[in-house]
Parts: structure tokens; C-alpha cells; sequence
């Protein structure tokens, strides 16, 4: 490597030096076997020990009860927008949606192309810089199910619990914050992630589903939507992604070996402090988009006095190797991802820019 970068981009994100460096060593030769992961079967015994290296990585990290299965699939998080209604929402049936930002916004536009599915609650008006406090959403009692994005990664904003649907099931895209604190997996029915944030690489899709939901799996599904036969056929009912699947589970080996979810939730908490106090001080210089209590730790955003100078900010960033810190494309602003394995002297490095470009342009 010439030089170092900051890698700040939303996803596909940055991963563990120890996981890239651990790859490549077995590229060639997975555990000195002479073929790639890339080459070797997924029926072999050789991926079977991955396979389960990685479901039973993930089911200790995050403590899955027994009564729920974890899938890997492809397709991303944008397919669960459409399996999760093709397989709970049925014609006559609804679902409710707690919409906090864009992703909540397509995952319901896709629901409605299934059947009844409709918004309990939306900041749409407010332009999506809060959260609904704990308790203050109740599904309706008849909801298939009741779905919602624990992180918001184009506005910044994030749950600071675990949304109880009381007896309704809780869908919960949890993409961008998964393996980043402790959640009560068993308030959830489903819970998926797109890897490509916290797990590993883009192309590969988590889903853990209680087994109660599986067996209301209408019969007559399409195969490779449904989940129920995904799971009797352990993830492969076709060939799964062996690197994405491969990566994971040496993200969570470096998990283990960094203190598992407890610890990094303490890390995460400082790296996105350290970030939030240098906005919250620069005299009105950098301003967050989210409201304080829905402040997102993976992604944080905000905006300079103008689109100028934001464009400006990300030049000058760049040529200091911090990259990716461009908005998304529909909101614009500054976007910093700081996902798990983003390290601190990163953000440190990127809050000394902050406070030079302020200082030279204030």
C-alpha cells in the first residue's frame, strides 16, 4: 500500500485489516488445501465448515436462541423488501411500516405490490431526523407484521431499542447497525442484513427468522423465496455466495478476538462522540441533520454552510486519504460511516480536518 486511506464510505465498507490480511494469506490455499474458497464445492467438507463457522459465529455473537434459524442469501436487503410481504403478507392481510427514512420508504413501496401495507408512523414531514421514542408505537392488533430500519443510512438516524410489536411480529432491516451493540433478538420474528456494512462483503444477505414464521410460509411458493425451503436445504438451495459466507465468518472470529459485541459497542460509542462533539462545537460551522436522540452511530451526517463548500470539504478530505465522505446522492451533505472495524484514529484524523477546514473557511 503507497499511502493510507480512511475509508468513510457507506457500503461496500471497510473491513477488519486482520479479515483482508487473513484472505489473502488463504486466496491461493483455503487451510493448505491447494483451491481457492473461490474454487472449492459448496457441497465439499470444506465449505461446510465455513457454513457453520459463520451461522454458529453469528449465533454467539448476537445470542440467538435455538428456535430461530440463520439464513445466508443473495440478492441483498433490497429482495427482503419483497420476500418478507411475498411470504407473511397475504392478500386479505395487512402490515404496518414505521418509516424513519428512505430505505423504511422502499421497503413499503415493494410491501404494496403484495397487498394491504400501509405507514403507522413516518418523519417524512420532518424530513427524517428522528426516531419514535420506546413504546410509543403500537402495531394494530390484526398486522401480518409490523417492519421497520434500525439505521437509517442516508439521513443518520437510528433506534436506540429494540421496537416491541407486542404480539404482532417485528421485521426489522437491520443492515447498517447489526454486530454494532446488543439487540434482543428474541423481540424480532426476522430480523436481515445486507452484509456489506458490519458482516463482510457486498453480495451476501443475512436472515434470521424465528421458526414459528416459517411454518406460515404459504405452500406453493417460489423456491428461491422461500424461506422455509431455504432453510430445510441449510442456505443452499442454490450455490451460495462462498466468499461472502467465507468472509463472515472471519469477521466474526475477529469479533471474538476483539471482545464480541460488548466491547465494540463501547468503541463505536467513542468514535461517533468524538465526531457529534466536533460538530455540536464548531459554532454552527458543521450541522447535523438528525436530532440529537435519533443520532445514528454508524452514519453520521451533516451539512456546511453550503453546497460549495461541501463539495470543497470532500476534495480537501480526500487528498488527506478521508474518503468516501460525500452524502448520498438524493440528500447531498457529509457522510461519515463508521462502521465497526472504522478505526478511531480515523475519525480522529478526520476531526482535525474538521476543525482546520472551519477554522480556514469560518
Amino acid at each position: 500500500m503507497d499511502h493510507k486511506v480512511f475509508n468513510f464510505s457507506a457500503g461496500p465498507a471497510v473491513l477488519p485489516h486482520a479479515v483482508l490480511e487473513k484472505a489473502q494469506s488463504e486466496l491461493l490455499s483455503l487451510h493448505g488445501i491447494g483451491m481457492s474458497v473461490m474454487e472449492i464445492s459448496h457441497r465439499s467438507h470444506h465449505f461446510e465448515a465455513i457454513l457453520a463457522a459463520a451461522r454458529d459465529g453469528l449465533r454467539e455473537l448476537l445470542n440467538v436462541p435455538q428456535n430461530y434459524q440463520i439464513l445466508f442469501l443473495q440478492g441483498g436487503a433490497s429482495l427482503q423488501f419483497s420476500m418478507v410481504p411475498i411470504n407473511f403478507l397475504a392478500k386479505d392481510g395487512s402490515a404496518d411500516y414505521v418509516i424513519t427514512g428512505a430505505w423504511g420508504e422502499k421497503a413499503l413501496i415493494e410491501a404494496k405490490r403484495c397487498g394491504h401495507a400501509e405507514a403507522v408512523y413516518s418523519t417524512a414531514g420532518s424530513g427524517y431526523r428522528s426516531v419514535p421514542s420506546d413504546g410509543e408505537i403500537a402495531a394494530r392488533p390484526d398486522a401480518a407484521y409490523i417492519h421497520y430500519t434500525s439505521n437509517e443510512t442516508i439521513e443518520g438516524v437510528e433506534f436506540d431499542h429494540d421496537l416491541d410489536g407486542g404480539n404482532v411480529p417485528v421485521v426489522c432491516d437491520a443492515s447498517s447497525n447489526i454486530l454494532s451493540k446488543p439487540i434482543d433478538v428474541e423481540k424480532y420474528a426476522l430480523i436481515y442484513a445486507g452484509a456489506q456494512k458490519n458482516l463482510g462483503p457486498s453480495g451476501v444477505t443475512v436472515v434470521i427468522i424465528r421458526d414459528d414464521m416459517l411454518e406460515r410460509v404459504p405452500a406453493g411458493q417460489h423456491s428461491l423465496l422461500d424461506y422455509r425451503k431455504i432453510a430445510e436445504n441449510d442456505s443452499m438451495l442454490n450455490t451460495p455466495n462462498t466468499w461472502g459466507i467465507y468472509i463472515i465468518s472471519l469477521v466474526c472470529e475477529w469479533m471474538r478476538s476483539q471482545g464480541g459485541v460488548q466491547a465494540i459497542t463501547h468503541r463505536n460509542e467513542a468514535k461517533a462522540s468524538l465526531l457529534y462533539e466536533a460538530i455540536d462545537g464548531s459554532d454552527g460551522f458543521y450541522s447535523g441533520h438528525a436530532d440529537p436522540a435519533a443520532r445514528s452511530k454508524m452514519n453520521v451526517t451533516f451539512r456546511l454552510p453550503s453546497e460549495v463548500l461541501e463539495a470543497e470539504f470532500c476534495g480537501d478530505a480526500a487528498t488527506l486519504g478521508l474518503e468516501g465522505l460525500k452524502g448520498h446522492r438524493s440528500v447531498g451533505g457529509i457522510r461519515a460511516s463508521i462502521y465497526n472495524a472504522f478505526p478511531k484514529e480515523g475519525v480522529e484524523r478526520l476531526v482535525e480536518f474538521m476543525k482546520d477546514f472551519a477554522d480556514r473557511n469560518g
